[in-house]
């Protein structure tokens, strides 16, 4: 699933005429560097929500030249955020595992290249012992992300919160694993992840791995001119 309905309050002037997903950077909209990667990690399918100019973000999708095959979550009546967006999805999206993407997270995968990074998710992921995971990147060198840090990673790659902890080393950086039904007992109507990720963490089913790539947040014009200079230096 790619989260792609947000406003994008933060991106303005360059959402004040499109959705945040087709904020381009590197000549490529935000949405087709997330759906190419999740393409690259063999994702056949892709449910999309939308809100914020939607028809656009429907044309562009349905002009977009490779998979994955997309579904529409439609959110133009309300903007449900992470969790309510995945309740309403879950009809769509089936029962067996899914990623769950943020449109604002740009990587640059290194070791064995594109699609290496959510192959390690994919590898770490065991859903008798876990209820989500995710893929997490150092805050040291990351592009776009000025906060404190999320998560402290244990050795077998358990997640602990930050708390009261001046800083942690690791940022989730956009994209996890979890089942479809894992918001499913969430409040109706718009509601976010984060409530249940605490809850999973607090009983041990909450873990993560690190990107071994760079990673940049688009979340406002200043990161998208980051951005931009990283992938044209990558190129």
């Amino acid at each position: 699933m790619v989260l792609a309905a947000g406003l994008g309050t933060r991106m303005r002037p360059l959402t004040d005429d499109r959705p945040k997903a087709l904020v381009e950077v590197g000549g490529r909209a935000l949405i087709d560097h997330v759906l190419d990667r999740l393409a690259d990690a063999g994702v056949e399918r892709a449910v999309v929500n939308v809100h914020w100019f939607a028809d656009r973000l429907e044309r562009h999708l349905a002009a977009r030249g490779r998979g994955p095959k997309i579904v529409i979550s439609d959110e133009r009546a309300e903007l449900l955020e992470t969790g309510g967006g995945l309740k309403k999805a879950h009809p769509l999206l089936g029962d067996d595992p899914v990623f769950v993407a943020n449109i604002d997270s740009v990587w640059i995968d290194r070791g064995d290249g594109p699609g290496q990074s959510l192959a390690e998710l994919v590898r770490l992921w065991d859903p008798d012992t876990m209820d989500a995971a995710l893929l997490l990147a150092r805050r040291e060198g990351s592009i776009g992300f000025e906060g404190d840090g999320d998560f402290f990673l244990r050795d077998d790659g358990g997640l602990t919160f930050r708390g009261s902890a001046a800083e942690a080393p690791f940022a989730y950086m956009g994209v996890h694993i979890t089942r479809p039904g894992y918001a499913d007992g969430g409040p109706d109507g718009p509601f976010s992840l984060s409530p249940l990720w605490r809850k999973s963490a607090a009983q041990g089913r909450l873990y993560g791995c690190v990107l071994d790539g760079d990673w940049m947040h688009v979340g406002d014009p200043q990161a998208r001119d980051q951005a931009e200079a990283k992938l044209g230096g990558a190129t």
